[in-house]
């Protein structure tokens, strides 16, 4: 009960800023955002005027009802708002106006819900402080987008056939791109480039990095707002790894950095944060890549298929990319936009944690062509999970998933049947 208290009195600190914000803007309807085990956003929209309550209490759900919560007993979930994480949602009407802010799950006494892949994510953070690094994440998302049919289902016909980096007339996502971009600036989100991908209709936009938990709430953010833009647009916007069977697969690169929280310290943990992701890669892959398609895009079209590294390279799992500036970051290749980003980032952080505490080294670097090298080379390498049973099997005999991800999570997982 105490704890109860002391986090609604925290709260209550921001309510009357947040109420005023709210006023000035003409807010009515607040939805309180949050994720289920496999990244998919869900919300309760409540009026303006119920903001204190659910600032102080929460607003409650039915979490029997959501993928990954183990609430058949304790079904009683209460939503708590992080005022920090408000936004105008630009694409809903200016009268009568709706924000966003993102949610902690509590249990009715205050106590977090341990299947809460943000707070899972949020601890994990916390760890890495603990051991003096801060780690940060940008991402570079891909996705197709398709025209709908006369009753606005979607279709599998691109909405151009570009190729990469196409421009117009060529390039019918040019102003659908710039809209996106423009609407992800008002909610705070700003996008460091954009262009069309290789496929046909399909697009990119990249990300500047920051800290893992506003890396993942911009993620889903990102994906909630192309989705809906696309809508109203006519079109269907598609984040799936493999749209469509003879064209490349779509993936989520993730560009990854580790920084010393004592700047007096000039170590460099990269190597051994790399290591770590390497030695865990096929343990978690199920968590970057839940689809059954998400393993038809291995191994091809810039997609890798062995755990392995470069500098540049881009037929490895991780590449160094190459930057005038100084900046050294990893490129972690094989993740695709269907992953929860929360619980992705989260096992990455502790992967790479692992590999600083036990200060492992990586693998000697392959500067070859993995798409074209022979068996005397590909033979000695291990290959990521090929299929998406495997990688399920994998993760169920991990000791390490099963230390990080919760048993209800992880049973979400290994017996998810929805695609």
């Amino acid at each position: 009960m105490r704890a109860m208290l002391r986090a609604a009195e925290e709260y209550m600190r921001s309510y009357e800023e947040l109420l005023e914000y709210i006023e000035e803007e003409n807010v009515e309807f607040i939805r309180l955002a949050y994720f289920d085990a496999f990244g998919k956003q869900k919300n309760i929209a409540i009026m303006a005027g119920e903001l204190e309550r659910a600032m102080r209490y929460g607003i409650s759900f039915d979490g029997s009802a959501v993928s990954g919560f183990d609430a058949d007993v304790r079904s009683d979930l209460f939503l708590r708002p992080d005022p920090s994480t408000l936004s105008i949602v630009p694409w809903r009407p200016t009268e009568g106006r709706v924000c966003r802010m993102f949610c902690d799950i509590n249990y009715p006494d205050g106590s977090p819900s341990p299947q809460d892949t943000r707070r899972i994510l949020t601890e994990a953070v916390r760890a890495a402080s603990r051991a003096g690094v801060d780690v940060k994440f940008g991402s570079e998302m891909e996705f197709y987008v398709f025209f709908r049919d006369e009753y606005g289902s979607p279709t599998d016909r691109p909405i151009d056939r570009a190729g990469y980096m196409d421009v117009e007339p060529l390039d019918s996502g040019e102003n659908l791109r710039r809209d996106i971009c423009c609407t992800l600036v008002e909610m705070g989100i700003r996008p460091e480039s954009s262009h069309h991908e290789r496929g046909p209709g399909q697009m990119e936009i990249d990300f500047k990095y920051s800290d893992p938990l506003t890396a993942a709430e911009n993620t889903s953010t990102v994906k909630w707002a192309v989705r809906s833009i696309c809508a109203s647009g006519g079109y269907f916007a598609d984040f799936g790894p493999k749209p469509l069977a003879d064209q490349p697969g779509s993936g989520m690169h993730l560009n990854i950095s580790v920084h010393n929280r004592d700047a007096s310290d000039k170590t460099d943990h990269t190597e051994a944060f790399m290591a770590g992701i390497l030695r865990r890669i096929s343990e978690i892959t199920l968590f970057l890549n839940r689809r059954p398609d998400s393993y038809e895009r291995f191994g091809q079209m810039e997609a890798p298929r062995y755990v392995s590294w470069a500098v540049e390279n881009r037929s490895q799992l991780i590449r160094i990319p190459a930057d005038p500036s100084g900046r050294k970051r990893i490129e972690l290749r094989s993740p695709d936009a269907e992953a929860n980003p929360f619980l992705a980032y989260a096992l990455l952080i502790y992967a790479g944690l692992e590999g600083i505490e036990k200060g492992l080294k990586a693998p000697e670097p392959l500067d070859i062509n993995l798409y074209k090298a022979g068996p005397e080379i590909t033979d000695k390498l291990e290959m990521l999970p090929r299929s998406r049973e495997e990688a399920a099997a994998r993760a169920a005999s991990s000791s390490f998933v099963r230390r990080y991800v919760p048993e209800a999570c992880l049973e979400a997982y290994l017996n998810e049947k929805e695609f």
